[in-house]
């Protein structure tokens, strides 16, 4: 039997519903530095639309998945960050919900109820301030998603050494 060491990062969303972008502006980012310097060997960057059924077929087999994705909060706070983590059980609910429909937590709920959930799942929620259609973030989001970038790549590093930080934090 062989160790699973495939590591995937998801941006969620649509690009053209402002904010809702967040996940891809994070992936085209990630995309950028990996030109310049490579990412663990087996390392996918993908961006998805939430369907259920994509998340679940992209993350599939992986050792460790992290999805960046736009959230809606109450009281909302633009740009603030949610860190959630699931190591092999089932997540509680949040007071955060994805920005779609259907989508990130029907994919979580369905990976475990089909025994597909990756091995470490790791979600940074951002909540957003403007989902209308249109491209381009708004202020408060686009001014997170350098540190967004930052975080992705400490996870990776941090599963590939074989450490993992807090379980769940949330990030001013």
């Amino acid at each position: 039997m062989s160790v699973v060491t495939r590591i995937v990062v998801i941006g969620v969303g649509n690009e053209f519903r402002h904010d809702d972008g967040v996940g891809w502006a994070v992936i085209a980012r990630l995309r950028e530095l990996d030109a310049q310097r490579l990412l663990p060997p087996g390392t996918v960057l993908d961006t998805c639309d939430g369907d259920p059924g994509r998340l679940l077929g992209l993350w599939e087999d992986a050792a460790l998945a992290v999805v960046v994705d736009a959230a809606h909060a109450e009281p909302p706070c633009p740009g603030r960050v949610h860190r959630l983590v699931l190591d092999g059980a089932r997540p509680g609910r949040t007071g955060t919900t994805s920005s779609h429909g259907l989508g990130l937590g029907e994919a979580i709920e369905l990976s475990s109820v089909l025994g597909r959930l990756p091995g470490r799942l790791v979600v940074y929620a951002v909540e957003g301030a403007d989902t209308t259609f249109g491209t381009g973030l708004s202020e408060a989001v686009a001014a997170r998603v350098d540190a967004l970038v930052h975080d992705v790549e400490d996870e990776i590093e941090r599963h590939s050494a074989g450490t993992a930080p807090l379980p769940h934090e949330d990030m001013p």
